[in-house]
């Protein structure tokens, strides 16, 4: 599963890997307001807003209903710390089958080969992964057909929910300007991400409304 949003899509326009990889998911919704707003307007009438956070902490609960075990694959090891004791702090009976930190660089073969393997030992029924846009679509993309889990791409819920990093308020969220203020909270880190990407997608969206057409 892919949550796609404005950073996503417009990097899956430039890049043929990734547009493949989300493409050719089993379900991909939209994770930003813009986007949301851009498949009503395309006739998807009400359709709302599926971003990472909420939708990881939703199926968390569930995951505790239902008994279903849970994997976390990404971020650092302080991260999944903080974020396993806030997980099971507020979801106590929840499975929570393992966790992993992968080295922040290209994985050998082997390397990627037991690291799916330690997952798949764990029988996990859901995997979120924390590894941001690309890594995490290509990841999923390259080892779902051996995982018998749910594979879903939740980017940066994990600092959220490990009180990392922190996130805007409902009102921002909804009136589709979370990235201003995660820009104004990460400037340094951002900015590039934000005022380029934000600054290619409105251009591609005028292209669209002017001519029918993003190549327009």
């Amino acid at each position: 599963m892919c949550l796609c949003n404005v950073h996503s899509v417009v990097t899956a326009g430039r890049d043929s890997t990734l547009r493949d990889a989300i493409n050719g998911a089993d379900l991909t919704t939209p994770d930003g307001m813009p986007i949301a707003w851009l498949l009503r307007r395309a006739g998807h009438v009400g359709q709302e807003r599926i971003d990472g956070p909420d939708l990881m902490w939703n199926l968390c609960a569930t995951a505790e209903q239902r008994g279903l075990s849970v994997f976390l694959y990404g971020s650092t090891a302080d991260t999944l710390a903080r974020l396993t004791a806030n997980l099971l702090q507020q979801f106590p009976r929840m499975r929570l089958a393992g966790v992993h930190a992968p080295p922040f660089r290209p994985l050998t073969e082997q390397e990627s080969a037991q690291m799916v393997e330690r997952i798949r030992s764990t029988q996990p029924h859901l995997v979120f992964v924390g590894l941001g846009c690309p890594k995490q679509e290509l990841w999923m993309s390259a080892n779902r057909s051996q995982l018998q889990a749910v594979l879903l791409g939740v980017g940066a819920a994990f600092d959220f929910h490990a009180a990392r990093v922190r996130r805007a308020p409902p009102w921002m969220r909804h009136a589709g300007l979370e990235w201003c203020f995660r820009l104004l909270s990460e400037p340094r880190r951002l900015w590039k991400r934000y005022l380029i990407t934000n600054s290619l997608f409105m251009i591609r969206v005028a292209r669209r409304l002017l001519f029918g057409s993003t190549n327009a």
